[in-house]
């Protein structure tokens, strides 16, 4: 069985977040679903698991971050072309999210992000792989 990677984010309105990351073309696994959390579908073995902060409290003894006033993790997902990371931040914007920074082009990787409704930082990136440079991540920092 291949690893599964499961992220856990606290949301102050459940409804509210379903509805704003369909608008995004996720979907959800109703077998993990019910008042209380979700599960966003990101890819085969890639979920976010909503959780209602009361419920998100629960797993963990430190208090739960403010992601608008503070930034706890800083989420990225992969497009299939650079005009794909565009229309999903365009959607994201249309639907009630902010763009924090402007889109960064790297030669080799693109990236835009948004912040979602809970303040959670998404980033949206397109990377080429025949273009990528020996020390991409030392490029990219210091952009």
């Amino acid at each position: 069985m291949p690893t599964q990677l499961f992220v856990n984010l606290p949301v102050r309105d459940l409804d509210r977040s379903v509805a704003f990351f369909k608008g995004l073309g996720y979907t959800f696994n109703p077998q993990f679903t019910d008042e209380n959390a979700t599960c966003m579908v990101l890819g085969e073995n890639n979920f976010v698991m909503l959780l209602v902060e009361k419920f998100f409290q629960t797993f963990t003894p430190k208090p739960v971050a403010d992601a608008h006033r503070a930034t706890e993790v800083l989420l990225c997902v992969s497009a299939e072309s650079r005009e794909a990371v565009d229309a999903l931040v365009r959607k994201a914007v249309a639907g009630g999210a902010t763009t924090p920074r402007p889109p960064k082009d790297y030669g080799f990787m693109y990236q835009h992000g948004y912040q979602d409704l809970d303040g959670h930082l998404w980033e949206v990136m397109y990377m080429d792989p025949a273009a990528v440079p020996a020390h991409a991540c030392a490029e990219t920092a210091e952009a």
